[in-house]
């Protein structure tokens, strides 16, 4: 469209032009802990055009452990306080898997609510429950790079919310720092290897884990739908927000709900 060129120094603010902005479909924001490395850059990929990606973090220690996960409780309120501050955020999400079955969804949520008023809650372990009863599996293997005691709190919290937790294995990993570095080729087998007959689905549990660069592939080995984290959490997200983009890049959860 062409343009009447403004002569040189007749700028104001009353002639500026605004527009909508780059995120005119939803505006998404996610509490991350301190140390995360991975989460950013997934989201950045898979977020559909028109909708807007934004980060805090809450402060907690490198080591993955019970009680470091359950002081995080009390920050994640101010942390989601400080996503885009006096913007209004369609969804707020806070993301960490191990963090969300130890506090426990409710007062993550009285948390969330706090900080970013008129945004919908969710958490991980929301949206993974979410996304394992969208592709109707009740029987799951879990893998994980937890340790035992971590495990046992997630085996224990996906029961009794309807799952039949057929394996859950760990891989003993403490340091946030070293789950990142997991390499996708080696999940992709300890996934397999955690797998059991009659499963009706395999979740691959923490965001920090480069598993969403695997589903595709760990799809067609196995033969059932794969769910892991950071898939399972922009999907929520994106369906809390109204917005139902499908595309077969990952898996089965994105392709057809």
């Amino acid at each position: 469209m062409r343009r009447t060129a403004i002569p040189l120094g007749k700028f104001r603010r009353a002639d500026i032009r605004f527009d909508a902005g780059r995120h005119t479909r939803a505006k998404l924001g996610f509490v991350l802990l301190a140390m995360e490395q991975t989460v950013e850059g997934d989201m950045g990929r898979m977020a559909p055009e028109g909708v807007g990606v934004h980060f805090q973090r809450a402060p907690m220690a490198n080591r993955v452990d019970v009680s470091t996960l359950a002081a995080m409780a009390v920050d994640i309120g101010d942390a989601a306080a400080l996503i885009v501050p006096e913007e209004n955020l369609d969804v707020v999400c806070y993301a960490c898997t191990s963090g969300s079955v130890v506090i426990g969804e409710d007062k993550v949520f009285s948390e969330l609510v706090r900080g970013a008023r008129g945004a919908k809650p969710t958490s991980i372990i929301s949206a993974v429950i979410r996304a394992l009863k969208a592709v109707d599996a009740r029987k799951i293997a879990v893998a994980t790079p937890y340790v035992d005691d971590i495990n046992e709190i997630e085996r224990t919290y996906m029961q009794q919310r309807g799952f039949e937790v057929v394996n859950i294995e760990g891989l003993g990993i403490e340091n946030d720092a070293d789950m990142v570095r997991v390499t996708p080729d080696y999940l992709f087998d300890f996934a397999r290897s955690v797998d059991r007959p009659g499963t009706d689905a395999i979740f691959i549990s923490c965001g920090a884990l480069r598993s969403v660069d695997i589903i595709p592939a760990l799809e067609a080995e196995v033969g059932k739908p794969v769910i892991v984290s950071n898939q399972a959490m922009m999907w929520d997200c994106l369906r809390l927000a109204g917005v139902c983009d499908k595309n077969d890049k990952y898996g089965r959860l994105f392709r057809d709900h």
